[in-house]
């Protein structure tokens, strides 16, 4: 209770305050007075930044690496250079990176119009976390505790060191957020400036420790103790983490990217693993997830392959998106899930067993879809996941992992069961899925066929991507230090640091 006091003197302060009919703006203090005429317009910048939300960015940062290496959707346009054959072109190999700056202009102004303090300036700390967290998985090292202005021409931080302070500056802003949200509950001051959860701190609270507790498995084979610390901490908090699809972190961006991409643009198609798993699970989430071809079937494309004629992949499932469809950050599935992880591992998770929260994340699932069927799927335990449907590139099935839970398996198989339904769940946060995948090797993915790298390792997706390669010019001593950092060669094979499983 020590670590929570804070959060309960700030709640009967406000209190004592409003029973003695004091005016609600002498409590207002400056410490959490939100200054909302001089930063509400940074915050819009930086949501749009934590995810690529404009569909560009959408595209290059997160559908041709993500989405492909997640092995949620596939390439379906004829470039001879793209990720999922490990050989993207310079430009977009360094796109992720180069958001920092837009991102840092927008905090900085926050944290100087707030003496970086105060419940504004702890909402920025949120989102440069979130923010900071997707770039680092894909990185690697990156630029963090050097970053003190617009400038990201600095020294760089090993993964481990990106880690802590993300712990950290987490811990800060979830203190804050929380001693606001219980000293002035319903307050909603930056309403016109949150495009997430309309001005609701209460919700970010719970963002905030979902964030952390993602963060926390993140690292359970690289640092345990400290992986099973930050993951309870973040579950028994008192306003605690994201467990029903009303609190789930999302927004809406016109055009939404994944149907610029797919529908307007026709540059990518469901991929073959995730359709491949579901047809063979007879998922009913499919008809959420994908349209039908022309044959009335759902039919993925095969990722890492050659693309001779983009006319020629037309026909494969689109993922189901419409224009103004909000551009989901997380969802209660994914939470239910960790917390599954979490009690498989004998961690205290808030209540509940690795079964009864298994089971929450697929019904939380099909619900977030308005499916029908969750108790069905969840006593299946014959149905297996179906062999690649390409047509053009058909491989037998790769798992035989059930849909039941079953407290008699291996742990691995269980984890494994655990790790593809939270995939499937997860649709469609590629980068997430493809973190799990490299975390845990699960769930089992096609290998591709057209490898274009040097590196004959590379057989399914990619460990990480390269740093972006201008700063080995324009921060060259960095830039070395940082490849020392990441222990091995800036190439796409180099595990990083919290991929530590033997797979």
């Amino acid at each position: 209770m020590k670590q929570y006091s804070k959060y309960i003197a700030v709640a009967l302060f406000a209190l004592l305050f409003l029973a003695s009919c004091m005016d609600y703006e002498e409590i207002n203090t400056p410490e959490y007075l939100p200054q909302k005429l001089s930063v509400g317009a940074y915050f819009g910048q930086m949501q749009n930044s934590v995810y690529p939300a404009q569909e560009n960015a959408y595209q290059i940062d997160q559908n041709f690496i993500g989405d492909c290496y997640g092995r949620y959707m596939s390439i379906s346009n004829t470039w001879p250079n793209h990720f999922a054959t490990f050989n993207a072109n310079e430009d977009w190999i360094g796109s992720p990176f180069r958001t920092l700056s837009s991102f840092y202009p927008a905090f900085i102004e926050v944290k100087t119009k707030t003496n970086g303090e105060g419940i504004n300036f702890a909402w920025a700390q949120l989102l440069k976390v979130a923010k900071m967290q997707r770039l680092t998985d894909i990185y690697g090292p990156i630029p963090y505790s050097q970053i003190t202005g617009n400038s990201i021409t600095v020294a760089y931080d090993s993964q481990e060191e990106v880690y802590n302070h993300l712990f950290e500056d987490l811990d800060y802003a979830i203190g804050e957020l929380t001693a606001y949200a219980l000293a002035f509950p319903g307050d909603k001051p930056m309403a016109d400036y949150d495009k997430v959860y309309g001005g609701d701190f209460t919700q970010w609270v719970k963002f905030a420790n979902s964030l952390k507790l993602r963060l926390a498995m993140r690292i359970v084979y690289a640092n345990p103790t400290l992986a099973q610390q930050k993951a309870e901490e973040a579950v028994n908090h008192p306003i605690g983490v994201i467990k029903t699809n009303s609190d789930n972190a999302s927004f809406v961006y016109q055009p939404n990217g994944i149907y610029q991409c797919a529908t307007n643009w026709g540059d990518t198609r469901a991929c073959a693993d995730l359709v491949s798993y579901m047809n063979g699970y007879n998922d009913p989430r499919r008809s959420a997830y994908f349209e039908t071809n022309s044959t009335g079937g759902y039919v993925g494309l095969r990722s890492g392959i050659d693309i001779t004629s983009k006319t020629a992949v037309q026909d494969y499932s689109i993922p189901k998106f419409a224009v103004s469809d909000k551009t989901l950050w997380m969802n209660a599935a994914e939470v239910a899930f960790l917390r599954a992880e979490g009690a498989l591992r004998g961690w205290n998770m808030g209540g509940g067993t690795a079964e009864s929260l298994y089971n929450e994340g697929i019904k939380l699932s099909f619900e977030e879809h308005a499916v029908n069927g969750a108790d069905t799927y969840l006593n299946d335990n014959t149905s297996l996941p179906g062999a690649c449907n390409d047509p053009a590139h058909q491989t037998p099935a790769i798992s035989t992992v059930t849909i039941k839970w079953n407290d008699g398996d291996t742990q691995e198989v269980k984890l494994e069961r655990l790790i593809t339904q939270k995939w499937i769940a997860l649709w469609p946060l590629g980068t997430e899925a493809w973190c799990d995948y490299r975390r845990t090797g699960y769930p089992r993915f096609f290998p591709v066929e057209v490898n274009r790298n040097t590196d004959a390792s590379l057989t399914t997706v990619a460990a990480r991507i390269p740093f972006e390669p201008k700063e080995k010019i324009n921060n060259a001593v960095n830039y070395a230090n940082a490849v020392t950092l990441l222990g091995g060669a800036d190439a796409y094979g180099t595990r990083l640091w919290w991929d530590k499983k033997s797979k």
